[in-house]
C-alpha cells in the first residue's frame, strides 16, 4: 500500500507530468509555473477547496482563479484528475483547434474555469471583485445560524501579475475594504521571461502588500506541504485582511533548465521531457500516466462535492423554510433579474432637457428597488457620471451590504472587479468614469466581452461637448475603438427616452457587456408623440423623424441625416430646414451599431434604402467605421482631430456641430 506521503507525491508527479505531456505535444506552452506550483495547487485542490466537479456552478462552492494564465495546464490537469467534464483527450488536445484545453483558461469554454486569464493582472483583480461580491451577498442575506454565504477566494497568481499595474490598484482596494475571504498564493520563483526578476522588479513584495492592508504570510519551500497547509490554515483565521502566501518555488521543477527563464516557456523538448521524468522519478516512456491510486484517490473530490453541494440545497432549503422572504430573494437573485423590473423604468413624459447622464442616473434611481441585484459605482466621479444609488448608503469595511462602490481612481481594476462581481453570480455590476478614461481599462472591457459577462459601462462626458477641460478629456477616437471589440454593445443615446431603453436593453443582455456614450452637455428633449418610439433603440437604428415635403406631408427622402447621441437634435434641427427648402430629408437615430448590424437586411434596408445614396452621418467623434453607413456618395461631420478647451457650445460651433453647417453639407450632397 502506497503511504499517505508517498501518494501525495504521486498525485503531485502525475499533475506535473501530465502539464509537461499536454506541452510537449502541442509544442507550445509554459511548463515552469505547473511544475512550480504543482505541490500548493494540490494541497489547496484536496484540502481546503470546497467545489463539485459534477456541479461546476454551484452556488455555495469556493472559487479559484489562475490569475497567471499562462500556467493552465496547471488547471486542466486538476480538473481531469478531480472528475471535471475534462477527458483525457481534451488534455492530449491542449491547444490545438476546437479543444476544451485552449491556450489561456477561458470560462466559457471549459467547466470548472471560473475566469478567462491570460493577460496578466487580470485574475488578481477579478478575485477582489468575487471577494467583494461574496461579502455584499453575505450582508444581504445571511442571518444567525444561517451562513448561506460563506465562501473563500483563492488564486494563484505570479510575479508578472504583480508586476501589472491592475494588481496593485486592486490589492489596494482589497485591503481597504478589508476582504477576509480572499487567499492568494504567490508563485515566488523570481523568474520571468527575460530572465531574473531583478532585473525590472527589486522591491519588497511583503512591505508593499502589507502597506495596502493585506496579511502576509511566507513558506519557504514549494515542495513543502506542511507549511503550504499550515499558511492556508492560518490565512482562513485572518477574517479583517485579505491574505497573500509567497511560496518559493523553482519554476519548471525538475527540468534539465530548472530554476531559470528557459524553464518559464515553450515545449521544453523530447530529451528534455524524459530527463525531467527520470529526475521526478517518473517512467519516462509513458505518456499521459495516471496511477490508478492516483486516480482513485484524486477523484474523491467528485464523491465529496456532491456531498457539499447537496448539503448546501438542504441548508438553503433550511434557510428558505426558517427566512422565507428573504429565502425568496436570495433565490430570485442568484437566478435573474425579478419578472416585473421593467415596470419601474421611468416614462420621462415632460422632462425638462438635461444631460443623457444625468438621465441615467434618474434610470438607475428609479429601478434600484426593482432590480435589488444592480451594484455598482464610479472611479472617483460619482457625482459627475451619476452612479450613486441614493436608497443604499457606501460599501465600506463592515457595510458590505450597501450598493454603493467607490472604486477610487483606479479604471483599470474597476473594469476587472467588476467582472470578477459578474462572474462570481447574482449580481449585475456597473461602473462610471469619462469616456476617455475607458483606454485605462479597456483590457477589462476586452475580457469582459470575451467571457460573455453582463457588465454595464457608464461612460459619461462623451465628446467634444466636454468643453472646457479640453483634448486630454475630451473623447474622440474612444467610441469607435469600443466598438471595434466583438460582442461589446456602445450605445449612445439621444435622449431621456433612448437612455431608459439603452438601460432595458443593457439588463436584458445577459452574456454580454454594454457601454453607454452619455453627454455632459443637456440633449435636446424629443416630442415622442411627434417623432417615432425610443423603442428603435433595441434594432439598433430607427427611423426617428421621416421625410416630408413643403407643405409637411410625407414624402419619399432625398437625403438621410444619421446621428447619434446629442448630435440627433442638431439633425433634426437640420431637417426642418432641409424639408421646409424642398429637400425632403429623413433622420435616423442610430445608438447601437452592434444591434443595427444584427438585424436582418430587409430592416436595414428599410432604414437605410439603399436607393438613397445621399446620406450624411453626424457624430462628434472621429469618422472611422462611419463609411459602411453612408457609402460612397455619403459624407460624414466627424472629429478627426483633438477637441479644444473652451465652454462647449463654442467647440461645436467651432468643429462645424451646428445645423446650418450640417444642412450645407446636406445640400452639396444632393
Amino acid at each position: 500500500m502506497t503511504s499517505r506521503s508517498n501518494l501525495d507525491q504521486l498525485c503531485i508527479n502525475t499533475i506535473r507530468t501530465l502539464s509537461l505531456d499536454a506541452i510537449q505535444k502541442a509544442n507550445s506552452g509554459h511548463p515552469g509555473l505547473p511544475l512550480g506550483m504543482a505541490p500548493a495547487a494540490y494541497v489547496l485542490w484536496t484540502k481546503f477547496l470546497r467545489h463539485d466537479p459534477k456541479r461546476p456552478k454551484w452556488f455555495g462552492r469556493d472559487r479559484f482563479l489562475l490569475s497567471g494564465g499562462h500556467g493552465s495546464m496547471l488547471l486542466y490537469s486538476l480538473l481531469h484528475l478531480t472528475g471535471y467534464d475534462l477527458p483525457m483527450d481534451e488534455i492530449k488536445r491542449f491547444r490545438q483547434l476546437g479543444s476544451k484545453t485552449a491556450g489561456h483558461p477561458e470560462n466559457i469554454l471549459t467547466p470548472g474555469v471560473e475566469v478567462t486569464t491570460g493577460p496578466l493582472g487580470q485574475g488578481f483583480a477579478n478575485g477582489v471583485g468575487m471577494g467583494l461580491a461574496s461579502k455584499h451577498l453575505a450582508a444581504r442575506f445571511n442571518k444567525p445560524g444561517f451562513k448561506v454565504i460563506d465562501d473563500y477566494i483563492y488564486c494563484i497568481c505570479s510575479d508578472g501579475d504583480l508586476m501589472e499595474g491592475v494588481s496593485y490598484e486592486a490589492a489596494s482596494l482589497a485591503g481597504h475594504l478589508k476582504l477576509g475571504n480572499l487567499i492568494y498564493l504567490y508563485d515566488d520563483n523570481r523568474i520571468t521571461i527575460d530572465g531574473s526578476t531583478d532585473l525590472a522588479f527589486s522591491e519588497d513584495v511583503t512591505k508593499r502588500f502589507e502597506s495596502c492592508g493585506w496579511h502576509v504570510l511566507d513558506v519557504a519551500d514549494g515542495n513543502d506541504l506542511k507549511a503550504i497547509e499550515a499558511a492556508i490554515k492560518a490565512a482562513q483565521k485572518v477574517k479583517d485582511k485579505p491574505s497573500l502566501i509567497r511560496v518559493h518555488t523553482i519554476i519548471g521543477f525538475g527540468m534539465p533548465k530548472q530554476g531559470t527563464s528557459k524553464a518559464h516557456s515553450d515545449a521544453p523538448g523530447t530529451d528534455a521531457v524524459k530527463e525531467t521524468k527520470r529526475n521526478l522519478g517518473w517512467p519516462e516512456n509513458k505518456h499521459f500516466y495516471v496511477p490508478k491510486e492516483v486516480s482513485s484517490h484524486m477523484r474523491q473530490a467528485v464523491k465529496n462535492g456532491a456531498k457539499l453541494s447537496r448539503d448546501w440545497d438542504k441548508f438553503a432549503a433550511k434557510y428558505e423554510k426558517a427566512h422565507p422572504e428573504l429565502g425568496a430573494a436570495f433565490r430570485q437573485m442568484i437566478t435573474g433579474l425579478p419578472a416585473d423590473w421593467e415596470a419601474a423604468l421611468p416614462k420621462f413624459d415632460g422632462v425638462e432637457a438635461k444631460a443623457t447622464r444625468a438621465y441615467s442616473g434618474d434610470v438607475i434611481n428609479a429601478i434600484a428597488d426593482a432590480v435589488p441585484n444592480l451594484i455598482g459605482g464610479s472611479a472617483d466621479l460619482t457625482p459627475s457620471n451619476n452612479t450613486f444609488i441614493k436608497a443604499s448608503a457606501d460599501i465600506q469595511a463592515g457595510r458590505y451590504r450597501n450598493r454603493n462602490i467607490h472604486f477610487g481612481i483606479r479604471e483599470h481594476a474597476m473594469g476587472s472587479v467588476m467582472n470578477g462581481i459578474a462572474l462570481y453570480g447574482g449580481l449585475v455590476p456597473f461602473g462610471g468614469t469619462f469616456q476617455t478614461f475607458s483606454d485605462y481599462m479597456r483590457p477589462a472591457i476586452r475580457l469582459a466581452a470575451l467571457s460573455h459577462i453582463q457588465v454595464i459601462y457608464v461612460f459619461t462626458h462623451d465628446s467634444i461637448g466636454l468643453g472646457e477641460d479640453g483634448p486630454t478629456h475630451q473623447s474622440v477616437e474612444h467610441i469607435a475603438a469600443m466598438r471595434a471589440i466583438p460582442k461589446l454593445a456602445v450605445i449612445r443615446p439621444c435622449d431621456a427616452h433612448e437612455v431608459r431603453e439603452a438601460w432595458r436593453a443593457a439588463l436584458k443582455r445577459t452574456d454580454a457587456p454594454t457601454a453607454f456614450a452619455l453627454s455632459r452637455q443637456k440633449v435636446a428633449v424629443i416630442d415622442r408623440k411627434k417623432y417615432a418610439s425610443a423603442s428603435g433603440l433595441h434594432k439598433g437604428a430607427y427611423v426617428l423623424a421621416e421625410a416630408e415635403t413643403k407643405a409637411g406631408k410625407p414624402a419619399t427622402p432625398k437625403l438621410i441625416i444619421i446621428a447619434t447621441g446629442s448630435e440627433v437634435g442638431i439633425a433634426l434641427e437640420a431637417r426642418e430646414q432641409l424639408n421646409a427648402a424642398g429637400t425632403p430629408t429623413r433622420v435616423v437615430s442610430m445608438p447601437c451599431w452592434e444591434f443595427f448590424d444584427a438585424q436582418p437586411q430587409k430592416y436595414r434596408d428599410e432604414v437605410l434604402p439603399p436607393k438613397v445614396t445621399a446620406r450624411l452621418a453626424v457624430e462628434a467623434g472621429v469618422s472611422l467605421g462611419w463609411h459602411k453607413y453612408v457609402g460612397d456618395r455619403g459624407a460624414i461631420l466627424a472629429v478627426d482631430k483633438f477637441g479644444t478647451s473652451a465652454p462647449a457650445e463654442d467647440v461645436f460651433r467651432d468643429y462645424g456641430f451646428t445645423a446650418e453647417n450640417v444642412v450645407n453639407l446636406a445640400k452639396g450632397l444632393i
